[in-house]
């Protein structure tokens, strides 16, 4: 049977985490946002966090999210920004683990809910969200501020 660990990114998993990271990104590879995601993810002062799924001890996915108030709540809210499972270790439950994960951390710091985008042409994304939450029926809009 094979193991899987769930479990906060710590600082001394840069290895672990950044052929992920690159796969998240599609091969879109910037040395400057990947440096900053990777601080930020590190920084106790700082709202972003992550999860690593580990199967057999390798590195097999990630989960990325952000924690800010919201005018809708007394409560925080999480937004769920990266889920990434490696292609070696797809359709094994990995992703549907992360979310899982994020969601009993939310319960036990009483989150308000979480929330996510998706791309609406990614159909196992579409799939495994549609299973997990409510579909909200809304536009994303984004008016770029520079470079």
């Amino acid at each position: 049977m094979k193991q899987i660990v769930i479990r906060p990114i710590f600082p001394e998993d840069y290895a672990l985490w950044l052929p992920l990271w690159n796969g998240n990104n599609q091969g879109l590879e910037n040395e400057a946002i990947t440096k900053s995601t990777w601080e930020r993810l590190n920084d106790p002062n700082f709202p972003i966090y992550g999860f690593l799924a580990l199967k057999n001890g390798k590195a097999a996915g990630l989960l990325h999210y952000v924690l800010h108030p919201t005018t809708g709540n007394l409560k925080n809210v999480c937004y769920m920004q990266d889920v990434f499972v490696s292609p070696d270790f797809r359709r094994g439950g990995l992703a549907k683990a992360l979310i899982a994960a994020l969601a009993e951390e939310g319960k036990r710091q009483d989150w308000a809910r979480v929330y996510w985008l998706a791309e609406s042409a990614n159909m196992a994304a579409q799939n495994l969200y549609q299973s997990l939450g409510i579909r909200l029926d809304f536009t994303l809009h984004m008016m770029p501020l520079g470079r």
